[in-house]
Protein backbone atom coordinates (compact mmCIF):
# COMPACT_ATOMS: atom_id res chain seq x y z
CA UNK A 1 0.00 0.00 0.00
CA UNK A 2 1.35 2.89 -1.15
CA UNK A 3 0.48 6.90 -0.43
CA UNK A 4 2.17 10.05 -1.73
CA UNK A 5 2.40 12.51 1.79
CA UNK A 6 2.46 16.46 1.86
CA UNK A 7 5.50 17.61 3.82
CA UNK A 8 4.60 18.42 7.25
CA UNK A 9 4.98 21.85 8.65
CA UNK A 10 3.61 21.59 12.51
CA UNK A 11 4.72 17.75 12.41
CA UNK A 12 2.10 16.73 15.37
CA UNK A 13 -0.60 18.32 13.56
CA UNK A 14 0.93 17.00 9.51
CA UNK A 15 0.64 13.89 11.30
CA UNK A 16 -2.68 13.61 12.64
CA UNK A 17 -4.17 15.61 9.53
CA UNK A 18 -2.51 12.51 7.22
CA UNK A 19 -3.91 10.16 9.07
CA UNK A 20 -7.03 11.13 9.32
CA UNK A 21 -7.12 11.79 5.88
CA UNK A 22 -6.07 8.41 4.80
CA UNK A 23 -8.72 6.91 6.65
CA UNK A 24 -11.59 8.82 5.28
CA UNK A 25 -10.17 8.34 2.37
CA UNK A 26 -10.14 4.24 2.32
CA UNK A 27 -6.47 4.06 2.45
CA UNK A 28 -6.78 2.81 5.95
CA UNK A 29 -10.81 1.88 5.76
CA UNK A 30 -12.53 0.96 9.62
CA UNK A 31 -11.09 -2.25 10.99
CA UNK A 32 -7.69 -2.34 9.19
CA UNK A 33 -4.53 -2.25 10.84
CA UNK A 34 -1.86 0.74 10.53
CA UNK A 35 1.35 0.05 9.08
CA UNK A 36 4.53 -0.36 12.11
CA UNK A 37 4.78 3.00 13.93
CA UNK A 38 9.02 2.82 12.27
CA UNK A 39 7.56 2.70 8.71
CA UNK A 40 4.39 5.18 9.58
CA UNK A 41 6.71 7.61 10.83
CA UNK A 42 8.76 7.63 7.47
CA UNK A 43 6.08 7.66 5.12
CA UNK A 44 4.67 10.84 6.83
CA UNK A 45 7.58 12.49 7.45
CA UNK A 46 7.79 12.73 11.30
CA UNK A 47 9.65 11.45 14.27
CA UNK A 48 8.66 8.52 16.29
CA UNK A 49 7.60 10.30 19.15
CA UNK A 50 5.76 13.39 17.13
CA UNK A 51 3.96 10.13 15.39
CA UNK A 52 2.99 8.64 18.46
CA UNK A 53 1.37 12.37 19.97
CA UNK A 54 -0.26 11.85 16.65
CA UNK A 55 -1.87 8.92 17.29
CA UNK A 56 -2.66 9.01 21.26
CA UNK A 57 -4.72 11.95 19.88
CA UNK A 58 -6.94 10.20 17.33
CA UNK A 59 -7.09 7.55 19.64
CA UNK A 60 -8.57 9.48 22.56
CA UNK A 61 -11.24 11.23 19.56
CA UNK A 62 -12.18 7.22 18.74
CA UNK A 63 -10.77 7.33 15.22
CA UNK A 64 -8.17 4.59 16.47
CA UNK A 65 -7.69 1.77 19.18
CA UNK A 66 -4.34 1.68 20.40
CA UNK A 67 -3.54 -1.79 22.61
CA UNK A 68 0.14 -2.28 23.76
CA UNK A 69 2.00 -4.72 22.12
CA UNK A 70 -0.84 -5.12 19.27
CA UNK A 71 -1.36 -2.98 16.26
CA UNK A 72 -3.36 -0.17 16.04
CA UNK A 73 -6.68 -0.58 14.50
CA UNK A 74 -8.75 1.72 12.70
CA UNK A 75 -12.13 1.91 14.43
CA UNK A 76 -15.80 2.05 12.97
CA UNK A 77 -15.39 6.01 13.36
CA UNK A 78 -19.43 6.76 12.94
CA UNK A 79 -19.94 4.14 15.84
CA UNK A 80 -17.25 4.81 17.86
CA UNK A 81 -16.10 8.18 17.60
CA UNK A 82 -16.76 11.27 19.89
CA UNK A 83 -17.41 14.78 19.67
CA UNK A 84 -14.09 15.66 18.81
CA UNK A 85 -14.47 14.04 15.22
CA UNK A 86 -16.83 16.76 13.95
CA UNK A 87 -13.89 19.67 14.11
CA UNK A 88 -11.87 16.93 12.00
CA UNK A 89 -14.86 15.75 9.88
CA UNK A 90 -15.43 19.14 9.08
CA UNK A 91 -12.22 20.46 7.77
CA UNK A 92 -12.26 17.18 5.47
CA UNK A 93 -15.27 18.09 3.64
CA UNK A 94 -14.95 16.27 0.72
CA UNK A 95 -15.68 12.89 2.47
CA UNK A 96 -18.60 14.04 4.17
CA UNK A 97 -21.74 12.14 3.32
CA UNK A 98 -24.73 14.56 1.67
CA UNK A 99 -26.55 14.17 4.72
CA UNK A 100 -23.72 15.44 7.31
CA UNK A 101 -24.98 18.89 7.44
CA UNK A 102 -28.82 18.74 8.17
CA UNK A 103 -28.14 15.55 10.65
CA UNK A 104 -26.02 18.17 12.60
CA UNK A 105 -29.13 20.85 12.56
CA UNK A 106 -31.14 17.91 13.49
CA UNK A 107 -29.10 17.26 16.56
CA UNK A 108 -29.06 21.13 17.53
CA UNK A 109 -32.95 21.17 16.93
CA UNK A 110 -33.23 18.67 19.77
CA UNK A 111 -31.42 20.48 21.93
CA UNK A 112 -32.30 24.13 21.56
CA UNK A 113 -35.54 24.00 22.98
CA UNK A 114 -34.43 22.70 26.02
CA UNK A 115 -31.39 24.98 26.99
CA UNK A 116 -33.31 28.00 26.22
CA UNK A 117 -36.40 26.75 27.73
CA UNK A 118 -34.40 26.19 30.92
CA UNK A 119 -32.03 29.55 31.05
CA UNK A 120 -35.45 31.49 30.66
CA UNK A 121 -37.12 29.80 34.07
CA UNK A 122 -33.70 29.89 35.74
CA UNK A 123 -31.94 32.92 34.27
CA UNK A 124 -34.14 35.29 32.17
CA UNK A 125 -32.05 38.38 32.70
CA UNK A 126 -28.84 36.30 31.21
CA UNK A 127 -30.90 35.86 28.20
CA UNK A 128 -31.66 39.40 27.81
CA UNK A 129 -28.44 40.60 28.05
CA UNK A 130 -27.11 38.52 25.40
CA UNK A 131 -30.67 39.41 23.33
CA UNK A 132 -29.53 42.95 24.06
CA UNK A 133 -26.29 43.15 21.72
CA UNK A 134 -29.16 42.51 18.42
CA UNK A 135 -30.06 46.00 18.42
CA UNK A 136 -26.22 46.93 17.26
CA UNK A 137 -25.81 43.76 15.14
CA UNK A 138 -23.95 44.32 11.36
CA UNK A 139 -25.86 43.32 8.55
CA UNK A 140 -22.74 41.23 7.71
CA UNK A 141 -22.29 37.14 7.80
CA UNK A 142 -19.70 37.32 10.32
CA UNK A 143 -21.36 39.69 12.69
CA UNK A 144 -24.38 37.45 12.75
CA UNK A 145 -22.46 34.55 13.14
CA UNK A 146 -20.72 35.54 15.66
CA UNK A 147 -23.37 36.31 17.80
CA UNK A 148 -25.60 33.87 16.83
CA UNK A 149 -22.80 31.66 18.11
CA UNK A 150 -22.87 33.91 21.68
CA UNK A 151 -26.25 33.50 21.93
CA UNK A 152 -26.86 29.89 22.09
CA UNK A 153 -23.70 29.30 24.04
CA UNK A 154 -25.00 31.71 26.58
CA UNK A 155 -27.64 30.06 27.04
CA UNK A 156 -26.45 26.94 27.25
CA UNK A 157 -24.32 28.16 30.31
CA UNK A 158 -27.49 30.29 31.42
CA UNK A 159 -29.41 26.52 31.66
CA UNK A 160 -27.23 25.68 34.36
CA UNK A 161 -26.63 22.24 32.80
CA UNK A 162 -23.06 21.79 31.68
CA UNK A 163 -23.86 18.94 29.43
CA UNK A 164 -25.63 21.30 26.89
CA UNK A 165 -22.43 23.38 26.85
CA UNK A 166 -19.68 20.74 26.38
CA UNK A 167 -22.15 19.46 23.54
CA UNK A 168 -22.00 22.29 22.14
CA UNK A 169 -18.36 23.11 22.73
CA UNK A 170 -18.14 19.96 20.49
CA UNK A 171 -19.35 21.60 17.25
CA UNK A 172 -18.08 24.78 17.73
CA UNK A 173 -15.48 24.67 14.57
CA UNK A 174 -18.51 22.71 12.89
CA UNK A 175 -20.47 26.20 13.70
CA UNK A 176 -17.79 28.53 12.15
CA UNK A 177 -18.14 26.99 8.72
CA UNK A 178 -21.97 26.46 8.72
CA UNK A 179 -22.66 29.77 9.93
CA UNK A 180 -20.49 31.79 7.27
CA UNK A 181 -22.47 30.19 4.08
CA UNK A 182 -26.03 29.99 6.23
CA UNK A 183 -25.87 34.34 7.12
CA UNK A 184 -24.09 34.89 3.96
CA UNK A 185 -28.15 34.70 2.65
CA UNK A 186 -29.83 38.10 3.38
CA UNK A 187 -33.01 36.61 3.75
CA UNK A 188 -31.53 34.37 7.01
CA UNK A 189 -30.19 36.65 8.48
CA UNK A 190 -33.37 38.75 8.14
CA UNK A 191 -35.22 35.70 9.77
CA UNK A 192 -32.64 35.40 12.26
CA UNK A 193 -33.71 39.00 12.97
CA UNK A 194 -36.89 38.69 13.73
CA UNK A 195 -36.48 35.45 15.41
CA UNK A 196 -34.17 37.47 18.03
CA UNK A 197 -36.97 39.43 18.59
CA UNK A 198 -39.53 37.07 18.64
CA UNK A 199 -37.74 35.26 21.57
CA UNK A 200 -36.64 38.72 23.49
CA UNK A 201 -39.97 39.85 23.64
CA UNK A 202 -41.37 35.38 24.79
CA UNK A 203 -38.40 36.18 27.54
CA UNK A 204 -39.50 38.97 28.74
CA UNK A 205 -43.02 37.74 28.56
CA UNK A 206 -41.76 34.79 31.21
CA UNK A 207 -43.60 32.23 29.17
CA UNK A 208 -41.18 29.57 29.09
CA UNK A 209 -43.47 27.64 26.92
CA UNK A 210 -43.18 30.13 24.32
CA UNK A 211 -39.69 30.18 24.38
CA UNK A 212 -39.07 26.53 23.24
CA UNK A 213 -41.92 27.13 20.57
CA UNK A 214 -40.24 29.88 19.32
CA UNK A 215 -36.73 28.08 19.73
CA UNK A 216 -38.28 24.87 18.11
CA UNK A 217 -39.87 26.54 15.12
CA UNK A 218 -36.56 28.55 14.63
CA UNK A 219 -34.56 25.17 14.63
CA UNK A 220 -36.93 23.23 12.30
CA UNK A 221 -37.07 26.06 10.05
CA UNK A 222 -33.42 26.85 9.62
CA UNK A 223 -32.65 23.39 8.25
CA UNK A 224 -35.31 23.62 5.59
CA UNK A 225 -33.51 27.21 4.93
CA UNK A 226 -30.03 25.62 4.97
CA UNK A 227 -31.00 23.16 2.63
CA UNK A 228 -32.55 26.24 0.53
CA UNK A 229 -29.82 28.03 0.41
CA UNK A 230 -26.63 25.46 0.40
CA UNK A 231 -28.31 22.71 -0.79
CA UNK A 232 -26.85 18.87 0.81
CA UNK A 233 -23.46 18.87 -1.31
CA UNK A 234 -20.73 19.14 1.87
CA UNK A 235 -18.11 20.24 -0.48
CA UNK A 236 -19.82 24.06 -0.24
CA UNK A 237 -18.64 24.14 3.60
CA UNK A 238 -15.15 25.86 3.41
CA UNK A 239 -15.05 29.40 5.27
CA UNK A 240 -14.54 29.21 9.02
CA UNK A 241 -16.49 31.75 10.92
CA UNK A 242 -17.52 31.43 14.38
CA UNK A 243 -21.73 31.15 14.87
CA UNK A 244 -24.74 29.10 13.91
CA UNK A 245 -27.49 28.74 11.28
Amino acid sequence: MSRTWSSPQRPAEHAERSLVTAILDGTFPPRSKLPAERELAVQIGVTRPTLREAIQRLGRDGWITVRQGKQTTVNDYWRQGGLNLLDSLVRHSEYLPPSFIADLLDVRRHLAPGYFRTASERSPDALLELLDGRGELLETPQAFAEFDWRLHHGASVASGNPIYTLILNGFVTSYEQLAALYFATAANRLRSARFYADLEGAVRGGDVAVVERIVLEMMTESIDRWEDTIGSSPETVTTPVRGGA
